[in-house]
């Protein structure tokens, strides 16, 4: 899966990652409050003018609002659900609950989940640990897997406080999850520092259902075939093409799509040969 990146996840880079091994692709976060109001720089973050398979994922609190944008959606090709975000970890964000601040506030991450179920629509939802070392240590993910109905969890083994250079926790975290979905029927998906095909065949190997790939897949989009190859996974063995042929593929792609053009300009940084 390729995560959802702000300022990256539009549908130039997305189709370029499902055209190299992701099997499932995320819109980048986005408010609801925005959405309903039709804020234009909002509604541009969900406008996906392709068909690679794709969840939208929200930032959502409120579950008027929820409902109220959920109730007159229309499902296009390639949709295949929303996703909730509870992993963001904005310190503006947490203080109001929000992000990796709504892991802890169970009841009402099972009301948000209810009403996306409500319309027959797949939910999932990106989590941390919670908002800090004190949330995770009373385990508070592990009751929001067992409890809030989700179908699937994608767990970013980091609290809140971490920043993004610290360290993903080891798979002793990955059980404890997968524990507590046989509880709950959903599945886990892991996210964070996963570059090898070793680690993605030891994360099979404990049973999580896939991984989430966000900054490796800047750099190389072709990452999602590279793993699949080397851990057994793509028969046949998928041609990786060189860093070169994939910028030229993300040019047409991007213009195309008409990405905007900070959107071209992060990606062409990361993307070396």
């Amino acid at each position: 899966m390729l995560a959802p990146i702000e300022n990256y996840s539009d549908s130039a880079l997305r189709t370029l990652c499902f055209n190299h091994g992701a099997d499932l692709t995320f819109t980048e976060m986005t408010r609801v409050e925005g959405i309903i109001r039709n804020n234009k720089p909002t509604l541009a973050k969900i406008l996906c003018c392709d068909s690679t398979p794709v969840e939208i994922q929200l930032l959502a609190s409120n579950e008027e609002q929820l409902e109220k944008f959920v109730s007159s959606f229309k499902p296009f090709e390639g949709f295949r659900g929303f996703n909730l975000n509870m992993s963001c970890p904005s310190k503006e964000l947490i203080k109001v609950g929000r992000g990796a601040g709504m892991v802890k506030r169970l009841t009402k991450a099972q009301n948000l989940v209810k009403i996306i179920q409500k319309y027959n629509y797949p939910v999932s939802i990106k989590m941390r640990l919670g908002a800090n070392a004190f949330e995770q240590k009373h385990k508070v993910y592990l009751r929001l897997i067992e409890g809030s109905g989700a179908d699937y969890y994608i767990v970013h083994p980091k609290h809140g406080s971490q920043n993004s250079d610290e360290e993903v926790q080891g798979n002793q975290i990955y059980e404890e999850c997968l524990d507590s979905a046989k509880i709950s029927g959903s599945k886990i998906i892991a996210n964070g520092g996963i570059t090898t095909p070793k680690k993605v065949i030891e994360l099979k190997k404990i049973g999580v259902s896939g991984v989430m790939i966000a900054r490796a897949a800047l750099k190389n989009p072709s990452i999602f075939d590279y793993l699949k190859n080397e851990a057994g996974f793509n028969t046949p063995i998928k041609k990786i093409p060189s860093i070169k042929e994939l910028k030229e593929e993300y040019t047409q792609l991007s213009n195309k799509f008409s990405s905007p053009h900070k959107y071209k300009e992060n990606l062409s940084k990361l993307m070396k040969n």
